[in-house]
């Protein structure tokens, strides 16, 4: 089964940076576009950033310049390097693909950060 597992939140403060990775398996990765969604809390959950497996990347006007979002398909992995970080930003992040019309998603992990 397609599982995704989400790493690199933490607690960091306004300005500075922290990279998010999230590793993929049961699925052949390099053929689906992956993204990466946030919830803050009372929130509803909202698309951040998402990069096509021809590594077409979208992002979000909020994190336009200030976000990256990379993938690695020799490791099943895709990335999103945060910089300039915001209090705004302070939300659980959670990976996303979809396949065959089912949608998947990592368990999240929590970036704060602090002003």
């Amino acid at each position: 089964q397609v599982q995704l597992v989400e790493s690199g939140g933490g607690l960091v403060q306004a300005g500075g940076s922290l990279r998010l990775s999230c590793a993929a398996s049961g699925i052949t990765f390099r053929l689906y576009a992956m993204a990466w969604y946030r919830q803050a809390p009372g929130k509803q959950r909202e698309l951040v950033a998402k990069i096509a497996s021809d590594l077409t990347p979208t992002y979000i006007n909020s994190v336009k310049g200030r976000f990256t979002i990379s993938r690695d398909n020799a490791k099943n992995t895709v990335y999103l390097q945060m910089d300039s970080l915001k209090s705004e930003d302070t939300a659980v992040y959670y990976c996303n693909t979809m396949r065959w019309g089912n949608i998947y998603w990592g368990q999240g992990t929590q970036v704060t950060v602090s002003s």
